[in-house]
């Protein structure tokens, strides 16, 4: 089937023992978890075993759900049912871009993974200079939400779905644009357990020693375009890969823009790789008509049906 998004989770997904199941049954996902042990030293042994507090740290969750996000697209990739489909775009939430990077072909597991690494080491310094927050805002009209994180200084984080937004920066701000977001008559404004405010500028700090990280990784054009979180387009340029990865960080993710790029560019299928079904659920709100598959485990690969989807 052509026409076909992989889309790849971010950060929250992370479950112990995620990945077991196709570390044990494909060669090639087994070899992802190897490589990944010779880079983070007892990584697959925490993704595996937890305990989740442990899995849950920064350290570990970011390259954990990234690991097993390609280990499931390797298995997928050697897959015959990988030959039924042609890749048209990649996309990830957060995160999820650097499997997405991954699978277009743009960058190799071994250097992805030490990119992660890099990333959530210089995020989590960030955290510690600014005391940050974030809150996911649910059925709130977006300009008006943008009007009052503007007016107190809060920041938009992720633009996840029509009636899904979640807001970042300063704690205080947070909580103010939260007050008021919620005395406009948002229908739930839900402060989230995070340790600093991502994708706000407080994490500016970690942009200068990640961008020098990425000036040292090889980066090639991908074998099909990427779809940025920082402004939505298609990408293939891996100069310009490189500078949104960079921008990344302190940028809104425009999930909503992604999805409905890649629908307005002919994209009628999309398969969610990795833990969770978060993406699918996203999409669900964003266009009902459009196909959503998830790749958690084994099985999901082998019981997927491609059927014609209208764009009529």
């Amino acid at each position: 089937m052509k026409n076909t998004a992989l889309l790849f989770p971010g950060q929250g997904a992370q479950a112990v023992g995620m990945g077991q199941a196709f570390y044990e049954s494909s060669p090639e996902a087994k070899a992802i978890f190897d490589q990944a042990d010779q880079i983070i030293e007892g990584l697959s042994d925490v993704i595996f075993n937890g305990p989740q507090e442990k899995l849950t740290q920064t350290a570990f969750c970011q390259p954990g759900i990234f690991t097993f996000s390609v280990a499931a697209l390797r298995a997928f990739q050697a897959h015959s049912k990988y030959k039924e489909i042609t890749p048209t775009f990649s996309a990830g939430l957060s995160l999820g871009e650097y499997a997405a990077l991954v699978a277009c072909g743009a960058i190799d597991f071994q250097e992805a993974l030490r990119l992660v690494e890099r990333r959530s080491f210089f995020m989590e310094e960030a955290t510690k200079q600014q005391k940050g927050g974030m809150a996911a805002v649910i059925g709130f009209d977006k300009a008006q939400l943008v009007d009052i994180c503007q007016s107190v200084g809060a920041q938009v984080a992720n633009f996840n779905s029509p009636d899904q937004i979640v807001i970042t920066g300063d704690a205080s701000k947070v909580d103010a644009a939260s007050a008021k977001i919620k005395e406009a008559g948002a229908k739930r404004v839900i402060a989230l357990e995070v340790s600093g405010a991502f994708h706000s500028s407080l994490m500016q700090s970690a942009v200068d020693p990640f961008s020098q990280e990425l000036e040292k990784t090889s980066f090639k054009a991908p074998d099909y375009p990427i779809l940025s979180n920082v402004d939505a387009k298609p990408e293939t340029d891996p100069n310009n890969i490189r500078e949104n990865l960079a921008k990344q960080i302190t940028s809104s993710v425009q999930w909503v823009d992604t999805i409905t790029a890649m629908q307005k560019a002919g994209t009628t299928t999309f398969i969610e790789i990795g833990p969770g079904t978060v993406l699918k659920g996203l999409i669900r709100k964003i266009d009902r008509s459009l196909q959503v598959f998830n790749i958690q485990k084994p099985e999901d690969i082998d019981s997927l049906t491609f059927e014609a989807v209208s764009m009529g």
